[in-house]
């Protein structure tokens, strides 16, 4: 099983989007298994892959959620019939995610997660690894994590559970100088936590070719001594069909869109060369 984090500190760069897209791609074009994992407070993905009046179905039966993962408090519940009772947290190994379509599945998100009260160093950062090694380890070829736009203890969680990381950003100068201050906590992270986590690449996104900034953009990559390695020779392209199909619960390979669909495939394809899949 290989876990991927998608991660960036900037919203808007199609982050989101290129995680769910890539775990619709490994599971329809590659037949492997997938757990698409949402640990954005955002619930991006989650929105992306379920339906909303399934979600608060989900949620009010009792549904796992990324939640159940992190909130190990013991909460006192009050009934008519049998007076206060204590309700105890879920057990890892009873966290259900739910199926998207075959062979993807996902864990969903919760905009309660930011409720959560869970401080650096109390343990609970390693949570989701915990859960991983347990849980997911025989069934799942691939871990796909799509992370907030923050350096938050959401996002080293996800570190510390993957083995590869994935930065999405927009060619535009402004992006272009945060992944480098993205590397800096990345290895902060890895020094503090004793990780072995590999960046896999960067991929460019929301692009438009006939544009000086993309040309100026692949320019300075190309150059760059420590990203001109990193980057994916193909890109996703500015599209608003995109945000279209994703209110309808719809990813790209479902549109008509051949372009789009082309590059997720070679993106996806060179994902899987990058981290020997």
């Amino acid at each position: 099983m290989k876990v991927i984090s998608f991660i960036n500190m900037k919203g808007g760069v199609a982050k989101t989007t290129l995680a769910i897209n890539i775990a619709d791609c490994l599971s329809r074009q590659h037949a492997a298994s997938v757990l698409c994992v949402d640990i954005d407070p955002q619930f991006n993905a989650t929105q992306c892959l379920m339906d909303p009046d399934a979600y608060v179905s989900h949620v009010q039966q009792g549904g796992s959620t990324i939640i159940n993962v992190f909130d190990r408090s013991r909460r006192a519940r009050v009934g008519v019939v049998d007076g206060t009772t204590n309700e105890e947290p879920r057990p890892l190994d009873s966290i259900e995610p739910i199926l998207v379509r075959e062979r993807l599945e996902l864990l969903p998100g919760a905009l309660d997660l930011y409720r959560l009260e869970m401080a650096p160093g109390d343990g609970r950062e390693n949570r989701l690894r915990i859960f991983l090694e347990r849980v997911a380890e025989d069934k799942y070829d691939y871990v796909i994590i799509d992370t907030p736009p923050t350096p938050s203890i959401w996002m080293t969680s996800a570190l510390i559970a993957s083995q590869y990381y994935v930065i999405p950003v927009r060619p535009d100068p402004i992006s272009l100088t945060g992944i480098d201050l993205l590397r800096n906590i990345v290895q902060e992270k890895t020094e503090n936590f004793g990780l072995s986590i590999k960046c896999a690449g960067v991929v460019l996104t929301v692009v438009e070719t006939n544009t000086l900034v993309y040309t100026n953009a692949v320019s300075s990559l190309s150059q760059n001594r420590i990203w001109k390695d990193q980057l994916f020779h193909q890109h996703l392209a500015k599209r608003t069909e995109v945000a279209r199909l994703q209110l309808n619960q719809e990813l790209i390979l479902d549109s008509d869109n051949q372009e789009l669909k082309l590059a997720l495939a070679s993106i996806t394809r060179e994902l899987l060369e990058r981290i020997g899949g």
